[in-house]
């Protein structure tokens, strides 16, 4: 969530201990695999022998796995009192996570049904398998499914996604919606839960018509009435510094977004080589009437072909998301610290710090970190928050070994800002440097609750 590279999201390095509604989340969804497993106990069908107990060992993997499909499908939805409730970030990071679970149960599923058919039938693994897939109901359909999900498992996986553009990635996630739809059509036509069990069946179905609901409204129709209802373009595309542009967006009545400095938005540009894709982009700007602001760096192709966007291109946005805002501040000093492209969204945070309160009232702190001098986006503007409102800017300019030392280890930052553990830190930036100055805060004995940040990148 930057000024940053497109990317897709990873784990977090949100501190803050888990809200009420995070963990009424987790409890739901856990109370949803539990009443899997008691549709799947109270089924009245024998179970005599080692092939039966497998059978339905893998009737349950197959059970479990459809019902983390749909998880995932609903934690991606844009459903908004989950991204209230849990945040975009850790709602990713629990999609990333169950997905190679979600794989292996499909995986085991199949595996443990053929084990079990030959148990049972006393016949070879191999002519079992090949027996279930060409005579039993929708096999064919489920083994596409399988090899669906089998492959946006694999292009998920770091090494893989480095080789994909996003464009190439997003493309084959889009085949999970097929992958779903040829497993219903398996589990309702030959599932042993489902075939002569009408009251699974229709629990099934509505299963499954709710998260289509979900998906559908989250991720095409909110989409769209946002953009009929705001109808906004792009007002101009400004360079701030080699390789980054900020787009300048303007609508109408764009205050009802609700919108604050630190979050972040799905920009879906209507223009060749954007329409396909939603990337999401950190405001960079507090919010004014009517304008909002993206800033970003050059490190792909989508992020490239934003410098080329022409003034009054049609601009679908889903959001806000994210809860890296003022509103989770415990008090009022503050220690913002950016590393390279992280400064759009502490830059909004600034802004926002100082339209808030009487520049007598302004205890901030802003850290930038980059690699060279040219790399400092937005400085400009730093330097006028800092003479107008007070604002206190420290740039750190250069590799570790040119500075010879740690510019973000607990001594430094201690040198830097003497009262740290009595402010709130906000911190974004690429995942090392995050990771590197969350652990020193911690080093400093920061309380956990004055620590805040969310940290994204390509995977």
């Amino acid at each position: 969530m930057t000024v940053a590279p497109e990317r897709h999201v990873t784990a977090p390095t949100r501190v803050a201990e888990p809200s009420a509604g995070h963990v009424g989340v987790r409890l739901a969804l856990v109370a949803g695999a539990i009443a899997i497993v008691v549709m799947w106990w109270i089924d009245p069908s024998p179970m005599h022998g080692a092939g039966a107990a497998v059978t339905a060992a893998g009737r349950l993997a197959g059970l479990l796995g459809a019902y983390l499909v749909l998880v995932q499908l609903l934690l991606m939805a844009r459903i908004a009192w989950f991204e209230h409730a849990v945040g975009f970030d850790r709602l990713t990071a629990w999609h990333r996570g169950l997905g190679t679970n979600t794989v292996l149960l499909l995986v085991a599923h199949v595996l443990l049904i053929v084990e079990g058919y030959s148990l049972t039938d006393h016949r070879a693994v191999v002519s079992t398998g090949w027996r279930v897939l060409s005579t039993y109901p929708s096999m064919l359909k489920a083994t596409a499914g399988l090899l669906l999900f089998g492959l946006v498992a694999v292009t998920s996986g770091r090494a893989m996604r480095r080789r994909l553009s996003y464009e190439a990635w997003y493309a084959v996630h889009l085949t999970a919606y097929a992958a779903v739809s040829l497993a219903f059509m398996h589990q309702i036509n030959a599932g042993q839960d489902f075939v002569g069990h009408p009251v699974n069946r229709a629990l099934w179905w509505g299963l499954y018509l709710f998260v289509a609901i979900e998906v559908l409204r989250g991720r095409v129709f909110l989409p769209f009435r946002t953009w009929f209802r705001h109808r906004m373009l792009v007002e101009r595309v400004v360079v701030e510094s080699p390789g980054v542009v900020s787009v300048w967006v303007r609508g109408r009545r764009l205050h009802d977004l609700g919108a604050e400095a630190g979050q972040f938005l799905l920009w879906r540009f209507l223009a060749p080589g954007h329409v396909w894709s939603a990337h999401p982009y950190s405001l960079s700007a507090a919010p004014q009437d009517g304008r909002l602001r993206i800033t970003v760096k050059d490190a792909g192709d989508h992020s490239a072909a934003l410098a080329h966007l022409r003034p009054g291109t049609p601009v679908i946005a889903e959001g806000p998301f994210g809860h890296f805002t003022l509103g989770r501040s415990v008090g009022t000093r503050l220690l913002l610290v950016a590393g390279g492209s992280g400064i759009g969204p502490i830059r909004a945070l600034a802004e926002e710090l100082v339209r808030r309160g009487p520049r007598h009232h302004l205890d901030a702190v802003l850290v930038y970190r980059v690699g060279h001098e040219r790399d400092l986006a937005l400085r400009h503007e730093l330097d006028l928050l800092a003479r107008e409102a007070g604002l206190r800017v420290f740039y750190v300019v250069g590799h570790r070994s040119e500075l010879g030392a740690d510019p973000f280890s607990p001594a430094a930052i201690h040198q830097l800002v003497p009262d740290v553990r009595s402010r709130d830190v906000y911190v974004c930036g690429p995942a090392g440097m995050t990771h590197d100055v969350l652990r020193a805060l911690r080093e400093l004995r920061v309380p956990v609750r004055q620590l805040h940040s969310e940290d994204f990148e390509m995977a």
